[in-house]
């Protein structure tokens, strides 16, 4: 696979290794921690069957509307599903916490220091038009990615130090030392683009062409703003691989759009929709006893979710100058009444989210252990002391007169003042006024109880929904007061938690910084985290980073659910047990059977 003269004279060119990688056997497969589950003999993922049929169409709902079939960049709201189109170097298990197999790579060498990785390129590798995928394409795509994309890629590869091509069919990335341990790992969900369909076209500019990828699926159909259709490859490279053995099997992959998620759910009903991950729990309680359903041509799934619940939340914008004090944050937070919310609108579905690494080991509680403490102390003077001396969950009143009373008396002490009901700059007399910005109407009845309860307080709330395109247009600029937003979480975090707190992201458009954190302390305490070696350092930096962020009060912490709830017409097929860590889709199959009694019924009601 690799040139033995172009390897020396990289070599010599580099930095000092601790291992040449004619040193470093070959693996199949990395894992963050310990080995991989599977063996190099494997030959499919235990969820997926692969005498499964293929055949068939799935119709799924996406909101909004889209303008460009490119995912990649700043510019433009990219289409649903895009994703599919693309292989990567390696793939992850859904069975397993965080291991990545061979894909577009069926050989990977990693130096022992974790200094440098290799990937050998699969020799059938190709594109959709029949162009082979080389070393030369995975380092345009890292260097377009990371140039032109959007910021996460930034955030993603920050230490990658230099990328070269071994040979044709051998890649080689130079890493930071002692720095990120997954990041050999993130290297390989790198999409790669093809270098040669990208010569001549401008990849920063919107398109709506069906673009080049290497993946299962290729795009059949662009409505834009309407529906996007993705059709099988029918002599797809790798359909033979071990990792793709037994997925893929749905011949038709929709994504019809709706700008109202009223409007989807009748669609669902109706049968123009085949599957909806369900996000309402009334829909859930009250929506699925139609006639179809309870004839039994509807299935409801509450498939259960190991990974991590994750941060979702009111987003407070720190780039307004009236959130900058902690103390209007904490009583914004006083003010939110999760359990009515959950009692009275939600059927009691929900748990409150209290963490930023909820359900999972990684979450702080109580005070602070030994292991946090030797990463919180070096920064004890810029931290407030309650970080050392409060146990969490911290203690609020449970009722909500208490806390209201509690808010008011933070909001005070922040200088605001009541005139004839209003809260109001004691200095300036200007009001305190705040709007949640939304896209979804769905969601304004679950902000008008918040902003009830700041009306009892004096601060003026109102709730401005635009449209999908001016709602990113708006979170591009950073230009919003509250967002309901989310900070998703996999079983070990890493890099991207740079872009979720790091201060370089707080101004970088379309960045996941959507707080505006710009904080030394954060910044240090991420860099521990994705410099950790073993799992227990993991989780340490995690809870430390946990408890900052949560003494902080940059957000109102929402609720979760550890299950996704999935309806669907009942045509679907798939194998159990679900992977234990995602949901995967792709190893789902359209059984013909039923598939044909259900459109015969649609057809004659």
């Amino acid at each position: 696979m690799r040139s033995t003269v172009l390897l020396m004279t990289a070599l010599a060119a580099g930095p000092a290794l601790a291992a040449s990688p004619d040193e470093v056997p070959t693996r199949h497969a990395l894992a963050l921690y310990g080995e991989p589950a599977l063996p190099a003999d494997f030959t499919h993922f235990p969820h997926a069957d692969p005498e499964a049929p293929v055949g068939g169409t799935l119709t799924r709902a996406a909101t909004g509307s889209f303008d460009t079939t490119n995912p990649f960049i700043i510019q433009g709201t990219p289409a649903t599903g895009l994703n599919v189109i693309y292989d990567t170097l390696l793939v992850a298990n859904p069975d397993e916490p965080f291991t990545m197999y061979g894909l577009l790579a069926e050989g990977i060498r990693l130096d022992p220091d974790r200094q440098w990785i290799e990937f050998d390129l699969h020799p059938e590798a190709r594109f959709h038009d029949g162009t082979p995928v080389t070393a030369a394409d995975v380092i345009f795509s890292f260097e377009t990615l990371t140039e032109k994309g959007q910021p996460f890629y930034g955030a993603y590869y920050a230490d990658v130090t230099e990328v070269r091509a071994v040979d044709e069919d051998t890649v080689h990335f130079d890493l930071a030392a002692s720095e990120s341990r997954e990041l050999p790992l993130i290297l390989g969900q790198m999409p790669v683009l093809p270098a040669h369909y990208w010569e001549d076209r401008d990849f920063e500019a919107t398109t709506r062409d069906p673009l080049l990828g290497s993946g299962p699926y290729r795009i059949a159909q662009v409505d834009p703003g309407r529906r996007i259709v993705y059709a099988r490859v029918e002599d797809y490279w790798g359909q033979d691989l071990p990792v793709n053995r037994g997925r893929h099997n749905i011949e038709r992959l929709v994504f019809d759009y709706y700008r109202d998620q009223t409007v989807a759910l009748e669609a669902f009903k109706a049968g123009n929709l085949d599957m909806r991950i369900e996000s309402s729990a009334r829909n859930w309680a009250t929506a699925y006893d139609f006639p179809a359903a309870e004839a039994g041509f509807v299935q409801r799934l509450e498939v259960p979710d190991g990974q991590p619940a994750g941060m979702q939340a009111y987003v407070i914008n720190l780039r307004r100058e009236k959130f900058q004090d902690v103390r209007v944050r904490e009583a914004l937070n006083l003010a939110f009444d999760f359990e009515w919310l959950n009692q009275s609108l939600f059927y009691g579905a929900y748990e409150r989210t209290r963490s930023y690494f909820e359900n999972s080991e990684m979450a702080a509680e109580g005070l602070p252990s030994e292991g946090e403490l030797a990463l919180l102390e070096p920064h004890r003077e810029a931290l407030p002391e309650r970080v050392f001396e409060a146990p969490l969950p911290m203690q609020h009143p449970d009722e909500l007169r208490p806390r209201l009373r509690k808010a008011f008396a933070l909001l005070r002490e922040a200088g605001y003042v009541s005139r004839d009901g209003t809260l109001v700059d004691a200095q300036t007399g200007a009001p305190l006024t705040l709007e949640v910005l939304l896209f979804d109407t769905q969601f304004e009845r679950v902000v008008q109880p918040l902003l009830r309860n700041l009306a009892r307080l004096g601060v003026q709330g109102d709730i401005r929904i635009v449209d999908v395109n001016q709602y990113l247009n708006r979170l591009r600029r950073f230009d919003f007061d509250i967002i309901v937003g989310s900070f998703p979480q996999s079983a070990n975090p890493g890099n991207e938690q740079r872009e979720f707190w790091g201060s370089e992201y707080a101004d970088a458009p379309q960045s996941r910084n959507l707080i505006g954190l710009q904080d030394p302390v954060i910044d240090d305490l991420v860099d521990r985290l994705i410099a950790a070696d073993s799992r227990e350092a993991l989780d340490t930096a995690a809870q430390a980073l946990d408890r900052v962020l949560r003494w902080g009060f940059y957000v109102i912490p929402q609720w979760h659910l550890d299950t996704t709830r999935i309806a669907q017409w009942d045509k679907f097929g798939w194998q159990e047990p679900f992977p234990r860590y995602n949901l995967d889709l792709d190893a789902w199959w359209v059984d013909p059977d039923r598939a044909a009694e259900i459109e015969n019924r649609q057809r004659n009601r």
